[in-house]
């Protein structure tokens, strides 16, 4: 295998093709063009022919991106999407594609902004392996300083609604209440200025989906509701 594609060019997917680009020719499509004389640009349909294909769209669109590949992609390949929930597109995917098409669900826990030279973590679930492709990839990232966990869709979006979500969320919310530095700013001050940065980088557009596609971070954002109340309850007693 010396080359893949990646379908989807924005933030992530251009950090993606960073990190393929180490050991692979890569093919990249996007709906919008590409300005870059790094990116090696296709079709759609050219993008569909390599044997390994990485799906680095917005959840929002994941669905209907599937919906339209996918009487085009055909034999021998593998599907690896890099969303940040993990139950939805694994449901899209084993639901549409063909059962000759192998699928692999990841999660890398780093963005274009907290990828680092050692300590990112990716997680990883073999969701259909006929062509043995998934310890490949499994050892291609662990290569590239990546600690992999494999975990299940259903594990990972419970995890992520207590870590992620809240993460994202509590970012969120700091920011719009705002948090102007001082000349004494304490550690754990300057520490909620670095998730703010860190988390509002992100799109708004990304930050919607991870609360939205979740199944389980409704119950993260009612109970930490709850908490907040309750915290608020005991100082006023």
């Amino acid at each position: 295998m010396n080359k893949v594609s990646i379908i989807g060019y924005g933030r992530f997917g251009a950090m993606l093709h960073a990190l393929l680009s180490k050991g692979f020719e890569v093919d990249v499509y996007d709906k919008k063009q590409i300005n870059s004389s790094d990116v090696n640009e296709v079709s759609l349909k050219d993008a569909l022919k390599n044997e390994t294909i990485f799906i680095a769209v917005p959840i929002r669109d994941f669905e209907s991106l599937i919906h339209e590949i996918k009487n085009d992609i055909q034999g021998n390949k593998t599907v690896i999407d890099v969303c940040s929930v993990k139950v939805f597109p694994k449901n899209v995917m084993t639901q549409n594609l063909s059962a000759e098409i192998d699928i692999i669900a990841t999660h890398p826990l780093f963005g274009p902004d907290s990828l680092k030279d050692s300590g990112s973590v990716m997680t990883m679930e073999s969701v259909r392996d006929s062509y043995g492709r998934f310890e490949f990839w499994k050892n291609y990232f662990d290569s590239q300083n990546i600690t992999i966990e494999e975990i299940s869709a259903e594990e990972h979006d419970m995890m992520a609604a207590r870590s992620q979500g809240l993460t994202h969320f509590v970012g969120r919310v700091i920011d719009d209440f705002g948090t102007d530095q001082t000349r004494i700013d304490t550690e754990g001050y300057k520490a909620l200025h670095k998730l703010v940065n860190q988390t509002c980088n992100d799109s708004w557009e990304l930050f919607e989906d991870i609360q939205s596609y979740n199944p389980y971070t409704q119950k993260m954002v009612s109970e930490l509701s709850e908490s907040f109340k309750k915290i608020n309850e005991i100082l006023k007693k």
